[in-house]
């Protein structure tokens, strides 16, 4: 395998009527299964429960995609022992073997594309280009990390010592936890598992409840593509229960979770503390919130500024730990910048995505009662001038929302929100609006919009986040390309779909011999 033939995925055109009839056959398709029960696997076998669960289309809660069981402890057991029985053979698969399979399950997910796409749709709610972007990370996750893996097989050259020959090898750690939401239920849960894996890793896999049904259809890629039984292992069940016992489990080797800030200082601390029985530490790859800002500068190009916070905040109902929260306008462009982004915003269309809406519901009930509740917060912290309201149909949908002149320190400045909000802070100078911006317990991602050299420099030194964009929205990072992964409370800055990505999974061995002279 080549490396150098690593090559980001194309997206689906769909302005292409060819294209859009595929989509809408795959609709057709997914929904003409939807309903149905569907069990957890464990070490490649159907495990069924007495207590179910529901998954429903948040744009449409009166359907119902599937049933599924709900996990126990004693299932989390049983996975990480069919981990533990199938990690024997896996880690001995010689490297590129399994690179060689990642790349083949990449191009079975290019085989199930539209109907990936679909689901995504219709279960957690993403427009068509948001869905699609994701398949296409999945792919590029599976094809970049493979030839990753090729790398790393080949060791570290050492400096030279008289006398001995050394070397310096990785191997895998064991058995992992997988623990991924439900905002990116392929982006996220493949770049952890196709790592893991591709390193020799095997998985025990615990998914939002929100997207049960995407992650059953992972499963079938992996059970088609000949992932041997036990190297993922699926385990459902709530975050409090299944994925606490799981992330504390003493065979567990290292946990990969994105999610909150709560969440995942529980996680750090669980994998700080000795089990009976365990004897290594745990590592932990966390990926948590954001409260992102974008500056906007006296010199920057003001249309350019708007759509691309306008994106980057309304993208995606603004479910992203990535999303642009907080605008920060220098004073001379601030009353222009909210005059035209307010106007946009009042004009934008709210609506079923599986109708090509743009903007559709949030994910669920308990996420649209915390979103309006910061609403009504914001409302006492700021001036309204977009959004503010839902829609009177079925489906959990709240229009795409602005506060303008807000406290920096306000509680809708400072707190994630997980939902299309956004704050408008004014700066006096370039100087104010980067600590105005760095104010914050994050530091995920950022952005600036200027034409200004040294304000530009300025930010790449100082602003402190993990991922920094310049005259372009801060949401959207390719696979190879914008390795991501962010500062202080937005987790351990592993920088997914990057060149030390893989070092997460793997520990090193230095091995001196002695040669005779």
């Amino acid at each position: 395998m080549n490396l150098s033939t690593y090559k980001q995925e194309e997206f689906i055109d769909f302005s292409q009527e060819e294209n859009v009839k595929k989509l809408q056959e795959a609709f057709r398709k997914v929904e003409a299964q939807f309903g149905q029960y569907a069990p957890m696997i464990i070490d490649g076998k159907r495990v069924d429960r007495e207590d179910t669960f529901v998954s429903i289309n948040p744009n449409q809660p009166s359907q119902v995609i599937g049933q599924y069981p709900v996990g126990t402890p004693e299932d989390v057991d049983r996975a990480v022992e069919a981990a533990e029985k199938a990690f024997d053979s896996w880690r001995r698969v010689p490297p590129v073997d399994r690179a060689a399979l990642c790349v083949h399950l990449a191009n079975l997910f290019r085989k199930y594309r539209y109907e990936l796409i679909a689901l995504m749709v219709l279960e957690v709610g993403k427009s068509w280009e948001e869905a699609d972007a994701e398949v296409a990370e999945g792919i590029d996750h599976f094809e970049y990390i493979a030839r990753e893996m090729l790398r790393y097989a080949k060791g570290r050259k050492l400096h030279p010592f008289p006398g001995e020959m050394n070397e310096y090898r990785y191997y895998p750690l064991g058995v992992g936890a997988v623990i991924s939401p439900w905002n990116y239920p392929i982006g996220i849960s493949i770049g952890m598992i196709s790592a893991a894996i591709v390193a020799g890793n095997t998985v025990v896999f615990k998914p939002s409840s929100d997207c049960p049904a995407i992650s059953q259809f992972l499963m079938k890629i992996f059970e088609e593509g000949g992932l041997p039984p036990g190297v993922v292992n699926l385990v459902y069940g709530s975050g409090s229960i299944v994925g606490e016992y799981l992330a504390r489990h003493p065979r567990i080797k290292f946990v990969g979770f994105t999610g909150s800030k709560d969440v995942g200082q529980k996680i750090a601390l669980y994998a700080a503390t000795l089990s009976e029985g365990q004897y290594w530490f745990k590592r932990t790859i966390l990926e948590l919130g954001g409260k992102n800002a974008i500056i906007v500068d006296s010199s920057a190009d003001l249309e350019e500024a708007v759509n691309g916070i306008m994106a980057a905040s309304f993208g995606y109902q603004g479910q992203k730990c990535s999303a642009c929260s907080r605008a920060v306008v220098l004073e001379d462009v601030y009353d222009q910048f909210v005059s035209m982004i307010s106007e946009k915003t009042n004009k934008m269309e709210v609506g079923p995505v599986k109708e090509h809406y743009f903007c559709g519901a949030v994910i669920n009930k308990a996420g649209f009662d915390k979103i309006l509740g910061y609403i009504e917060i914001g409302k006492q912290e700021g001036k309204l001038v977009a959004g503010g309201e839902t829609l009177d149909r079925e489906g959990y949908f709240i229009k795409p929302t602005i506060f303008v002149d807000v406290d920096e320190k306000a509680r809708i400045a400072q707190e994630e929100i997980f939902g299309p909000v956004l704050s408008v802070i004014k700066a006096k100078d370039f100087d104010d609006a980067l600590r105005i911006a760095n104010n914050t317990i994050y530091g995920l991602t950022g952005g600036v919009y200027s034409k200004n050299p040294y304000h530009l420099s300025k930010a790449k030194d100082e602003f402190y986040v993990g991922n920094l964009y310049l005259n372009r929205k801060n949401t959207g990072a390719w696979i190879g390309s914008h390795p991501f992964g962010g500062y202080n409370m937005s987790g351990t800055n592993s920088k997914l779909g990057g060149p030390d990505y893989l070092l997460n999974y793997l520990q090193s061995k230095t091995i001196a011999q002695k040669v005779s002279l």
